[in-house]
């Protein structure tokens, strides 16, 4: 069982994750894979990319107690091809690292401004895979999120309060 900060964060559901997982299995986007977690919380995402065989997870969390956490709960699964960085999801995205991104979660709090996640998401663009996956997390009562125009929307589910967006880079079209 993973430890979860005891406030500032909002733990993803076992039910959606479930789901999210089964779906990325699905695309075959989880196996020798590249993860990054934006907004990381506790770390259940990127932790359960690792337990399917992803080959490299950062966590990256602005909140020292949260991040600190996400490192324990890490440690306690032995996974030593996870990182984890407190640091501010804005200032990762705009990294360079090569090869790129795999599969990316963002899953910031409700509360954060659409302008400004599609700021974050501007500063991914040149950073992710051409074969990426990028999962988002927002509340139901949101607009959907603003992606780059080098990014599609790939489907778009709905669990409750939660909905999940699935989109991936849109690939140049051969002449």
């Amino acid at each position: 069982m993973l430890r979860v900060p005891p406030r500032g964060t909002r733990p993803t559901s076992e039910r959606v994750r479930e789901a999210v997982f089964s779906r990325l299995e699905h695309y075959d986007a989880l196996r020798d894979t590249k993860v990054l977690d934006l907004y990381a919380g506790s770390g259940a995402l990127g932790l359960e990319a690792a337990s399917r065989g992803a080959r490299e997870v950062v966590l990256v969390e602005a909140h020292r107690q949260a991040a600190n956490i996400a490192r324990a709960n890490a440690r306690a699964l032995g996974f030593d091809t996870v990182t984890v960085r407190c640091d501010r999801a804005e200032d990762v995205a705009k990294q360079a690292t090569s090869p790129g991104w795999d599969v990316i979660f963002v899953d910031p709090p409700y509360d954060v401004a659409e302008d400004y996640l599609a700021g974050v998401f501007e500063s991914l663009v040149p950073h992710v895979d051409q074969r990426a996956i990028i999962v988002i997390e927002r509340s139901a009562r949101s607009p959907e999120p603003k992606l780059p125009q080098q990014w599609r929307l790939i489907t778009t589910k709905t669990y409750g309060e939660t909905v999940i967006y699935y989109a991936e880079p849109e690939l140049p079209q051969a002449h």
